[in-house]
């Protein structure tokens, strides 16, 4: 299995979310320092689920980090985070 299909699984299991993207961005950062040439090292993601209501950024970044941590802890070098809840994605798309 893949970083990227990993990453999409776990976010799914953990977040039920309405809606789910993940960006390898690796080909981006190549050559560059703390790379580790995989291929799949930076990634960006966007989940849109219920479960992020009444959080803050923080909160949110966090519930995220604690799903992927394994992968944060050896895998990915760099992750962006782009967690909303149902009605935050509404307001952004009207």
């Amino acid at each position: 299995m893949t970083v990227e299909q990993s990453i999409r699984e776990k976010l799914n299991a953990a977040f039920s979310p309405e809606a789910v993207q993940v960006v390898n961005e690796s080909h981006k950062h190549a050559g560059h320092a703390g790379s580790p040439g995989t291929g799949e090292s930076h990634f960006a993601v966007r989940v849109v689920s219920g479960a992020f209501a009444g959080k803050s950024r923080l909160e949110r970044h966090r519930m995220v980090n604690n799903v992927l941590a394994d992968e944060l802890a050896g895998k990915i070098h760099a992750l962006a985070v782009t967690a909303l809840s149902s009605a935050d994605a509404e307001k952004k798309t009207a």
